[in-house]
């Protein structure tokens, strides 16, 4: 305003705090879709193995549906601003898992796992939504960084003490009663990790000496968690779990290149990786055999011995061809003892087909990209370090075991998330889901105007 020649500027009125849509109702909805998915395949099977609907079809419909409402009620109480897909996902990937494994059954009357693989999705999402409801803020997990570390060792050393089972010493078997505590341990690990790295970053990115095309930080600043990552792949190769012992490698180079900014550790991740695989492989004979059967799937079929289980796999994708061969239809169950868990990918790929390997992999891939997305969207750096290395977790598990059973790399032994046989498998994943939900709430918490501090 102009006031006797003078001229005033007025302040602009201060802008209104922006309400960010929880998005919870969205959420309900995918959750229906997702159960309403599962039942529907669980009555498929049904019908083209007996032209009758399972007997089983209302409670196994009903008690996946409870499950899923407990955790959204948990959602929707404690982490209102969560990504919406995120649930939705693990559901349907665990009711889809049910179904193949159910499906599976029917093959072996004496060996029913879907029953078991039920209770231990009831205990996963439990713990989903524990995590949920108790853990007000993810970076309290950051003042406990030793104790996570001195936990995954002693989760890890646990299996020397027990026998070996299929050549590789990772199971803890008491009374009946087996898990596999390397599970649990890749998500503590992920943890310490995220935590040490969030709080050293600064140390690890500009100190130390350049060698080459990239910057090697100092001892002091490498030297703790390097030892940890050595220790924790050594039990590993001692136990024979090579499979988690890429995967450890894997996120242990993903989140040092996050937290530093420096692709040179990439490269040097793949050329160790390389290096070590190479070495494994021609030393061990258990890792030796199966790059034998990776190099020449059908050298049994030559021999006169018949297919073995990769060359069995390889068949079951290529009957399924574009559309599959229709939910119960297949003939996967000629895989072996390991369909059910190393193998249950070949199952999808034959009855669903194609176009049913590309959804189940979407799905994975959209877990990830939230997990991603909400790091990003972080100010803390621990929380943007451990929503990046619980979303490669899962990354780094879809290919090495898709990679495995359809003959890109060697086999691994590894679980497919939720879709698997496999108890400890399934109760991680569900925690691993449970901690992305509390990042991506306090990632998009932090820029709502009307959100309580």
């Amino acid at each position: 305003m102009t006031n006797a020649g003078t001229t005033v500027a007025q302040a602009d009125p201060p802008a209104s705090a922006v309400r960010l849509p929880r998005r919870r109702g969205i959420e309900l909805a995918l959750i229906v879709v997702a159960v309403l998915l599962s039942v529907y395949g669980y009555c498929a099977v049904g019908l083209a193995k007996n032209g009758t609907l399972p007997p089983g079809a209302v409670g196994y419909g009903a008690g996946l549906g409870v499950l899923a409402l407990l955790a959204h009620v948990a959602v929707r109480l404690r982490a209102p601003y969560a990504d919406p897909l995120l649930l939705p996902i693990g559901v349907l990937l665990n009711g889809l898992g049910l179904v193949l494994i159910y499906r599976l059954d029917l093959e072996t009357p004496h060996d029913h796992a879907a029953p078991t693989q039920l209770v231990w999705s009831t205990l996963g999402v439990t713990l989903f939504t524990v995590v949920v409801l108790m853990l007000r803020d993810h970076r309290a997990l950051q003042d406990y960084t030793y104790v996570w570390v001195v936990a995954a060792l002693a989760l890890l050393l646990l299996p020397i003490l027990f026998p070996a089972v299929n050549g590789a010493r990772i199971w803890v078997r008491i009374a009946g009663f087996s898990i596999q505590p390397g599970e649990f341990a890749k998500v503590l690990l992920a943890v310490s990790f995220a935590a040490y790295l969030a709080a050293n970053r600064n140390a690890l990115a500009y100190t130390g000496r350049r060698i080459w095309f990239m910057q090697l930080p100092t001892g002091r600043a490498l030297g703790p968690i390097l030892a940890i990552w050595l220790v924790s792949v050594g039990v590993l190769v001692l136990e024979r779990d090579l499979g988690t012992s890429l995967l450890f490698f894997g996120l242990f180079v993903v989140l040092l290149y996050v937290a530093t900014g420096r692709t040179g550790w990439i490269a040097v991740g793949l050329l160790l990786a390389a290096l070590g695989a190479v070495a494994v492989g021609w030393l061990e004979p258990h890792v030796h055999s199966r790059v034998q059967d990776w190099l020449h799937p059908f050298a049994s079929i030559e021999a006169g011995q018949g297919p073995n289980q990769l060359a069995q796999s390889l068949f079951a994708f290529s009957a399924g061809g574009v559309l599959g061969t229709g939910l119960g239809l297949g003939h996967s169950i000629l895989i072996g003892f390991a369909v059910k868990s190393d193998f249950i990918l070949a199952t999808a790929g034959e009855e669903l087909g194609l176009a049913g390997l590309c959804a189940i992999f979407l799905l994975y891939g959209l877990l990830v990209h939230r997990g991603f997305r909400a790091g990003l969207a972080l100010r803390d750096p621990f929380g943007r370090l451990l929503a990046v290395g619980l979303a490669s977790i899962v990354a780094l598990q879809v290919f090495v075991i898709a990679g495995g059973v359809t003959g890109l790399i060697p086999l691994t032994g590894m679980a497919m998330p939720f879709l698997a046989q496999g108890g400890s498998s399934v109760v991680t994943n569900w925690a691993i889901v449970a901690l992305l939900i509390k990042v991506s709430h306090s990632a998009r918490r932090q820029y709502d105007g009307e959100a309580t501090p």
